[in-house]
């Protein structure tokens, strides 16, 4: 693979993860507007984004919804075992401990990530690689600011966490498996159709239209319904989807810790959010291992 695919991918993965970082403002607008439950964001969101890829791939290739039987059960686990899997867990744990803690458990993804390219793809596990996957690691500790309160951790709840981070880390290995045969507008479309279908059983949808029908701001709570779909969801996971087309799934999993190091800077910014000076350390510490990723003898795979 050439230098310039390497460039792009790794562009359109940091692009991801800032995307991906803005999550607080719609989960919080959402909330404040109608009252939603994390798991009823969950849902519109979906919904958004399986609607949205499903009229992309019929624009840009009617064709690509063609898929063979026996890839089915690769699409169930993109849509059930990733992303819905990893977004219920990740909400059950925020309920169980500390947001800080949850995103620490959420973010083991690249580890997973890693051991499973190597054991499946037969990845190389070079020393930059290495060290930028324990610096980003660190970072995200930094920038959650754990430590910095007590929290009550059962195993149960470690396990939801880390549940979470297995889920997350698996799109990058499914989603790696499928563009093998399909196009990125395929899989995103029947990835988002499979979790969105699975959402509608999870989100109390008689509690969930009621709320949408009580909103007095209705015009607003739609467009903040499909920019919540559109800029949680649907930019970032095609950009994402993307990026896999070029880069490694464990080097992708370990730019995509850029997310929250944007969530923190957009909670100083926009919330104004006290900035710590571990926060400040992790976010240099993220940089550090992007930086690392790139340099010629990071990239070297």
């Amino acid at each position: 693979m050439n230098t310039t695919h390497k460039t792009n991918g790794t562009l359109l993965i940091i692009l991801a993860g800032i995307f991906w970082g803005s999550m607080g403002i719609f989960v919080r607008g959402l909330t404040a507007l109608a009252g939603f439950t994390s798991i009823q964001i969950v849902c519109v969101r979906l919904a958004v984004a399986a609607l949205t890829f499903a009229l992309i791939l019929l624009i840009k290739d009617a064709r690509g919804f063609r898929i063979r039987i026996k890839d089915i059960p690769l699409f169930l686990g993109l849509g059930f075992c990733s992303i819905l899997f990893f977004t219920t867990c990740y909400f059950t744990a925020i309920r169980m401990m500390t947001l800080s803690i949850a995103a620490i458990l959420l973010y083991t993804s690249p580890i997973w990530v890693m051991l499973l390219s190597l054991l499946l793809f037969h990845e190389k596990m070079t020393r930059p690689k290495f060290v930028a996957l324990v610096i980003s690691f660190l970072g995200c500790i930094f920038v959650s600011g754990i430590g910095s309160g007590g929290s009550a951790v059962t195993p149960a709840g470690i396990l939801i966490g880390l549940g979470a981070g297995l889920g997350y880390g698996l799109y990058s290995i499914l989603g790696t498996l499928a563009l093998r045969r399909y196009s990125t507008y395929t899989v995103t479309a029947y990835t988002f159709i499979t979790a969105a279908a699975g959402s509608l059983f999870i989100s109390s949808l008689p509690d969930l239209w009621h709320k949408i029908t009580a909103c007095t701001s209705k015009p607003y709570l739609y467009i903040l319904i499909v920019l919540t779909g559109l800029v949680t969801a649907v930019i970032p996971f095609l950009l994402y989807t993307l990026g896999l087309e070029q880069v490694e799934a464990s080097r992708a999993a370990i730019l995509a810790t850029i997310e929250p190091m944007v969530a923190t800077l957009i909670g100083v910014v926009v919330f104004h959010e006290y900035l710590t000076v571990l926060s400040v350390l992790g976010i240099l510490c993220i940089l550090a291992a992007i930086v690392l990723l790139n340099h010629p003898s990071g990239a070297a795979s």
